[in-house]
Parts: structure tokens; sequence; C-alpha cells
């Protein structure tokens, strides 16, 4: 059942976005959404997926081609390091890759495989998982079509881990999240304690690193985070996610700090499919007031 209400709608996302968009949040908010006046943060990431120019989006938001804009903005210091790229799950080359990598589809969201230990790794089940993978077209039944026109590719990164003291406040990787509205940074969603894709502790920050935990709903999925210290680099940190938001409305620039060095993660246009739900409306409103639309 789940599969078949996927691919209804990926069909009517393909054909009606807008349509899917509206039925989306509906389920979800139990409210209509309000495209002529978009007034919240999701709102306003709907009205500009659906009705702006979203070819950059496509861009930055696939994983291997990203790593071009980060260098044009003098960032190229802070891409993680690149084992291997391969457009066929049958081409991806294990024996040229260290003993501990990431693999990541470029098209897709959430859907890495971190490998700890390469002598321990089927490689076949890996290249079966990404044969699925590559075969899908992303974003068709979330209405992000930027994410539909990216072309599918596997990519090889370094597994980063945490540093001493990232390692005080969280179990796993920490995920440095910065929503960076008209060029300029607000607001730093940490993620902590991850336990697998479905859990994970959330806490967001203003950029003098107050903590807000009263801005998120909490639940089994989305846990509430404990604060911590304002990571080394922070104004760091700001500087590269307002270089690489420039040019737009809203974005969201995810970085990683480790071992005295800022990453570079991701630039995501389309938080959740802008469907948040682990904000609060209240948030989502003083977030979106922030959000000068073309």
């Amino acid at each position: 059942m789940k599969k078949l209400l996927k691919r209804m709608a990926a069909f009517v996302g393909r054909r009606n976005p807008a349509l899917l968009v509206r039925i989306r949040y509906l389920l979800r908010f139990h409210k209509r959404i309000n495209l002529r006046h978009p007034a919240n943060l999701n709102e306003k990431i709907q009205y500009l997926s659906l009705y702006t120019d979203t070819s950059a989006w496509t861009r930055l938001t696939d994983k291997y081609v990203v790593r071009a804009y980060v260098e044009e903005c003098g960032l190229g210091h802070i891409l993680n390091t690149l084992y291997g790229v391969w457009e066929s799950a049958d081409d991806m080359d294990f024996d040229a890759l260290p003993a501990q990598f990431v693999l990541k589809a470029t098209h897709g969201s959430g859907d890495g495989i971190i490998v700890k230990d390469k002598s321990q790794l089927d490689t076949e089940q890996v290249r079966e998982v990404f044969r699925h993978t590559l075969s899908e077209t992303y974003g068709l039944a979330e209405g992000n079509l930027h994410y539909s026109r990216i072309k599918p590719r596997v990519i090889a990164e370094a597994l980063l881990v945490n540093d001493e003291w990232s390692a005080r406040y969280s179990s796993s990787l920490i995920d440095y999240k910065f929503w960076c509205f008209n060029g300029k940074a607000h607001y730093i969603l940490t993620c902590t304690n991850r336990k697998g894709a479905n859990k994970s502790e959330l806490l967001t920050y203003d950029t003098a690193w107050n903590a807000h935990p009263e801005y998120g709903l909490y639940n089994d999925h989305y846990l509430q985070g404990t604060p911590m210290p304002a990571p080394p680099q922070l104004h760091d940190m700001i500087r590269v996610a307002e270089t690489l938001a420039t040019p737009f409305p809203l974005v969201r620039v995810d970085l990683y700090n480790t071992a005295g060095r800022i990453v570079f993660g991701e630039m995501t246009f389309t938080s959740l499919g802008g469907f948040m739900n682990y904000y609060t409306p209240d948030f989502l409103q003083k977030a979106g007031e922030l959000v000068t639309l073309p």
C-alpha cells in the first residue's frame, strides 16, 4: 500500500505539483496552505519551489555538483575528501576505497551508507541498494521537482567522526544546520545523538548561541536536545554559511566542525520537503517573516 501511495503521489507530482503540495499540507497540518499570500516558513518554501526558477536549487542540491559552487565561493578548503563518483552501482570500485568511508546518492536525501570497516562490507548488497536508489526519481512524490532533475550518481566521501570536544555532547557526528534568509544566518539547528535514520536530538539556537527549546515540537522521532556550548569557530561557520547563502531568499546550509576544521555538508532548499513539523507554528511564522520573496 505504501509503495502504491508513493507511485500515486509521484504521478500527481509530475503533472500538478501544486495540487500534491496542497493535499500533503492538509494531511500533515490539518489546514489549507496559503500559496497566494505565503507567510510561514513552510509556505514560503513551497511558494519558491512551485513558482520561481529553481534551476540553481537543482545544481546545489546535487551532492556532487555542489562541490563546484563551494569552490567558486572561495571555500574549496571546507569540502570533504571525495574518493569516487559513479553513475552505475556496478561501476563502484570498492578496491580503490579506504577502510572507512561514506556512500551517498547525489539525488536523494537521508540514504547514505556509513562504512566503518570495509573488510566487513557485503559489497554486492550495497550495489543492490544503490541499483534501486539510482533507478528512483526522487522528489516527485514530495512535489520538490528540483530533486527530480538531478542526475543520479553515487559518491564516496571520507567518514567524518566527532573530535574529543564534540564527543562530550553527542555520541554521533554533530550536524549544524544554518537557516539563512536573504543571505543572513538567523538560526542554527543542531542534530545530535542520532540513533539510526529514525531518531535524533534537535535543538535550535540563535546566532549568539542562545538555546531556544521553545521553538521545537518533540516526539519519539525528534527528541529535545540538551544545550551545549557554542562550537569552536562558530563565527567562521556563520561566515561560511552566509557566503554560500548570499544569492537566495532562503536556504539551509549544513556544516560540520571536527578536529579544528569546518566541513561542508549540503545545501537544502526544501527542508523536510517544506512540511516541517518539528517546529512550532509560532517559530515557522517568525522565521517566515524574515524571508523576502522575489
